[in-house]
């Protein structure tokens, strides 16, 4: 038989689509994610999950090859989600979705299993870039961060403890309920204080506060 067209050998599979989960506790983007990846030919979407433990449940069901995750969630961390996730599957290819431009944030989202961080107004322009990127064993990480990064690659690190001074600060406690609520001196408090000052570049709470909240130490 002569080969027509190829006709004696065996056709191509066909790739599957990729498959997306999508973590938001917001429906208007859980929406315009699915919209977005259901646009896409080579994508596939499986499910949306508004709480940590919902997007725990969908990705045991679904396993899907990508899993898009905001990091403000009403239940838990985002971080803590993306941790819990790389757990039951080491290889699991997880992007960072959020409103912060920070840094700190990025760092940590990347240490912690992410492939790929991408800020939600960057979300219609992007989102299929990097999930094919990441699905491919790139990472991708939007221009913005990639400079904040960049910029900040050299900057102290905030010790756990002055974290947990600013965010108390930020909630409006005072230095002496800060102490009450880490057991320690008013003297303590101010000495951690000091010390975010200094590494934020801050010139006051509010400065650092601001800062902290800018560069992704803090998401409130």
């Amino acid at each position: 038989m002569h080969d027509f067209l190829g006709a004696d050998r065996p056709c191509q599979a066909a790739s599957p689509a990729i498959s997306i989960l999508a973590v938001d506790d917001h429906s208007l983007i859980l929406g315009g994610i699915e919209a977005v990846v259901k646009a896409a030919p080579d994508l596939r979407f499986v499910g949306g999950a508004r709480t940590a433990a919902e997007a725990i449940e969908l990705y045991r069901r679904h396993e899907p090859d990508i899993t898009v995750v905001d990091v403000n969630l009403p239940d838990r961390n985002g971080i803590e989600v993306l941790r819990e996730i790389r757990g039951l599957r080491p290889d699991a290819r997880l992007i960072v979705l959020t409103t912060y431009r920070g840094d700190v944030l990025a760092v940590q989202a990347l240490k912690s299993g992410a492939c790929g961080f991408l800020l939600k107004s960057s979300l219609e322009m992007e989102l299929i870039e990097a999930i094919r990127a990441v699905h491919a064993g790139k990472r991708y990480i939007t221009a913005d961060i990639a400079a904040e990064i960049a910029a900040h690659v050299d900057a102290p690190h905030l010790s756990e403890r002055e974290v947990a001074v600013l965010k108390l600060a930020a909630a409006g406690s005072s230095n002496k309920q800060i102490a009450r609520e880490l057991a320690i001196s008013e003297q303590t408090v101010k000495g951690h204080m000091s010390n975010a000052f200094g590494k934020l570049g801050a010139a006051d709470r509010a400065h650092a506060v601001a800062i902290a909240v800018q560069r992704g130490v803090l998401y409130l």
